[in-house]
């Protein structure tokens, strides 16, 4: 193991049993899990505009505890690395390699510094370079390697990477990036919490702002100062073998990008005053255009603060929001404005209405298209063709929409009409081209009368992956490939024009993911990479989609995994079920089957299915729909659905001899974590409970949470009848809870399993808490994952056996 630079206590899991606490040191699990856990990760594979290169970026593995203690500082709803102004505890990659598309050999990217960790990297419109983010320890640079050598070298330093967006972007000529940089004439600051001048204070002025519940907000005056000073930076332009230039001003920039042909910059910034109650993207903006030279040409909008946004999850802020340039054409910008005022209780036939500029931004701005449901993006094709994405939560609808963006009076021509939660009917995603100017248009065919779609294929029978040809006159679909059993191969991208090759990546139960190119003409596929099964030890378990009811006729899905060598009805096994509860609207989709089959068995670090290989049976991803309907919404009736799923999984494992229903364990993570304190207070079907990060006290989200849009305030009763922590007295079988101490997940924070435990704990139930330190929501140092690993496993020892 590596070594830990922490005293002992920053080096120990603190784990409280009764009301002592005992404080032990970092533990690792059974061998069989520990080297799960240590086989490496697979690359991604990243092709490049042209399709010439194919770039493959290694994950790092688990980082050392000691990198997740380094210091943070929490601000404006970020976390922010105060050495070198960048994102705290970011995940970073291996190594780089490119490969030649037509060619076998990886070639490993050189010259990069050897201290520095790789951030991000962002291909060139031209698919010829490949800039790459480098986090030092006091600094962040920007490197760019050549594919004709696999050369690095650095093109700037001292990036500014504290707003959480890519800190760069590619001009559309390839030859030049825009990048976020640091101001150091202004840093040498020393922020040191003197004595306060006075109390902080906030004042209600009135108007509602019923704000979900956030974390790291600001708090102080101090923090506002610390906020500005780390957030502010400068645009400049890097050429290789130049100096980087400054553009324009110093700002709380948030985002910026080039138009389609290079000769202007859509700006957002920050500016003041900040909140106390809302995150920093909520905070007043200006939007502004620059000219490549980074003077401001106009000053498209100026957003106020937004704390007061209505109630529900399609509610919006009022006045402009989601600016971008039309990537279709030169320099054109378009953006949205809510009809309702933003509210979707309001009775509106138009929701939303999108509004465009043209270069040179002289003239009046001009309402091009209104929808009927709130606004959910646009895929841009060519001059008469665009699709524009609607949305409804409330029904969970989605419309899909064909649109002339030149002539707003020819209407809008429905293309899909359908719940979003209707996995069989999904149509499909659009498959977009990349432009020699860096932007993604619609992919069609020479006479633009054919688009192109992929998607999952979801049924009865599982996943099943498909590319198919849509006509834009008939609206009819063919199909071009679809996945076949035994494996699970889903498509990763068109490889020509005529479409006759592409790229897919295939699996199987017993095969690791590998990618293929398939000729679809020939029929004939060839492997394009060859990474071997990371471990052995489970080719031969055995994995199985089974299918139940619940009592109510639901149709319910879960995926069972047994272990090598079992025959059901052998024996009866001891069992860890994992699940994550859903809300539905329509109880003929809650019971869908999502997944499939035929996909390679590749548990995740923190996956339940690690315990498969200590013996016990697992039923993961067990289906637990939440089903509203006509007169009720889901949550009315949560804790009785949340027992019926559980008892249909149970009783299926039980009929089909699998499980000793004696021992049987539930587990989840965040809300389910949530459903597994609920689960142990409200039925005795479970031996032990394991909850990580979770949220138990509903009154701490009293503005909405999940899937629930109404207040503590409007539906108290709903709030307490979920709250385990209401039910504390109730939870007398074993709970494992576990917590990271700096979780920053909104709702979760550590408070909620802390005073979960000691409500069990004062009413003399069985429980167990543990809180990792310099962990959030999801657990990454290797210390982390090991020690939770053996907490799990101890703990179904303990109270399963085997």
């Amino acid at each position: 193991m590596r070594k830990i630079i922490l005293s002992l206590i920053l080096s120990t899991a603190t784990i409280m049993l009764g009301i002592a606490q005992e404080p032990t040191r970092y533990m690792e699990p059974a061998k069989e899990l520990l080297e799960i856990i240590d086989a490496p990760s697979t690359p991604s594979l990243r092709l490049s505009p042209t399709n010439e290169y194919a770039l493959f970026a290694y994950p790092q593995e688990m980082p050392d505890i000691s990198e997740m203690a380094q210091p943070e500082l929490r601000l404006a709803g970020i976390r922010i690395n105060p050495k070198n102004f960048g994102s705290s505890k970011p995940r970073f990659w291996e190594k780089l390699t490119f490969r030649k598309f037509d060619e076998k050999d990886e070639n490993v990217i050189t010259g990069l510094p050897q201290n520095g960790e790789i951030q991000s990297f962002s291909w060139s419109p031209n698919g010829k370079k490949l800039a790459i983010v480098i986090y030092l320890p006091k600094a962040i640079e920007l490197w760019v390697a050549n594919t004709s050598n696999n050369i690095a070298t650095r093109w700037a330093t001292n990036l500014n990477d504290v707003l959480g967006r890519s800190p760069i972007e590619w001009a559309t000529d390839s030859k030049s990036i825009i990048f976020s940089s640091r101001i150091l004439t202004r840093e040498g600051l020393e922020f040191k919490d003197a004595l306060p001048e006075g109390p902080s204070v906030q004042v209600s002025s009135g108007k509602k702002t019923s704000v979900r519940t956030y974390q790291d907000l600001l708090q102080n005056p101090l923090d506002e100062q610390k906020f500005e000073y780390y957030a502010t930076s400068a645009i400049m332009v890097a050429q290789e073998g130049t100096e980087p230039k400054t553009l324009g001003n110093p700002g709380l920039y948030t985002s910026f990008s080039f138009s389609p042909n290079g000769e202007y910059i859509l700006v957002q910034q920050l500016v003041r005053p900040f909140s106390y109650i809302v995150p920093y993207y909520r905070f007043p903006q200006a939007i502004e255009i620059w000219n490549s030279k980074g003077q401001l040409i106009k000053t498209l909008a100026e957003i106020p603060l937004s704390e007061s946004i209505p109630q529900g999850f399609s509610a919006v802020r009022k006045g402009p929001r989601s600016f971008q340039w039309r990537k279709d054409k030169p320099a054109t910008i378009i953006w949205v404005e809510a009809q309702d005022e933003g509210d979707p209780k309001k009775v509106a036939e138009i929701r939303d209405l999108l509004y465009s500029v043209d270069a040179p931004f002289k003239e009046g701005t001009a309402p091009f298209l209104s929808l009927n449901y709130r606004y959910g993006g646009i895929t841009w094709g060519w001059d008469n063709l665009a699709v524009v994405y609607e949305t409804w939560w409330e029904t969970r609808r989605m419309v899909v929409r064909f649109f002339d963006p030149n002539n707003s009076q020819k209407g809008k021509r429905t293309v899909w009409d359908r719940s979003y939660q209707d996995a069989y009917s999904d149509p499909g995603s659009l498959i977009t081209q990349a432009n020699p100017n860096g932007t993604r248009t619609l992919r069609t065919n020479k006479s633009k009368t054919k688009l192109y779609l992929s998607g999952q294929g979801a049924s009865p029978k599982g996943n099943m992956p498909f590319l198919d040809e849509l006509d834009i006159e008939s609206l009819s679909t063919k199909r071009l490939w679809q996945c076949q059993a035994p494996y699970y191969e889903r498509f990763v991208a068109l490889l020509d024009d005529p479409i006759r090759n592409i790229l897919t990546q295939r699996e199987s139960e017993t095969e690791q993911p590998n990618y293929y190119t398939r000729d679809l003409r020939r029929k004939r596929i060839t492997p394009f990479t060859n990474y071997p099964h990371p471990y052995p030890q489970l080719k031969n378990v055995q994995k199985e989609m089974v299918k139940y009811k619940r009592a109510d006729g639901i149709e319910l899905s879960a995926t069972l995994y047994l272990p090598a060598g079992y025959k059901k009805g052998s024996k009866k096994l001891p069992v860890l079920m994992w699940a994550y509860p859903q809300e539905f609207v329509d109880a003929k989709l809650a019971g869908q089957v999502k997944g499939s089959p035929h996909t390679f068995i590749r548990p995740s670090r923190l996956s339940p299915i690690l315990w498969v290989t200590r013996g016990y049976a697992v039923l993961d991803r067990v289906g637990m729909p939440v089903v509203g309907g006509d007169s009720i919404l889901p949550n009315d009736t949560f804790v009785e659905q949340l027992v019926a799923n559980a008892r249909a999984a149970i009783d299926y494992l039980v009929d089909e001899k699998i499980a000793d229903p004696k021992r049987i364990a539930v587990g989840g993570h965040s809300y389910g974590a949530f459903m597994t304190a609920n689960l142990l207070a409200h039925c005795d079907l479970f031996a032990a409970g394991i909850a990580r990060s979770g949220a138990y006290n509903r009154t701490l989200t009293p503005f909405g949470f999940q899937g629930e849009e109404r207040t503590y305030w409007e539906a108290p009763h709903i709030y307490n009848q979920m709250s385990p922590f209401m039910h504390a007295d109730k939870i007398k079988k074993p709970i494992l809870l576990i917590h990271g101490v700096d979780d920053n997940n909104s709702g979760t924070y550590p408070l909620q399993s802390e005073r979960l435990f000691q409500a069990i704990n004062g009413h003399g139930g069985n429980a167990r808490l543990v809180m990792l330190p310099f962990e959030s929501h999801g657990y990454r140092a290797r210390q982390s994952v090991l020690h939770q690993t053996w907490e799990i496993d101890s703990w179904l020892s303990k109270y399963l056996g085997k």
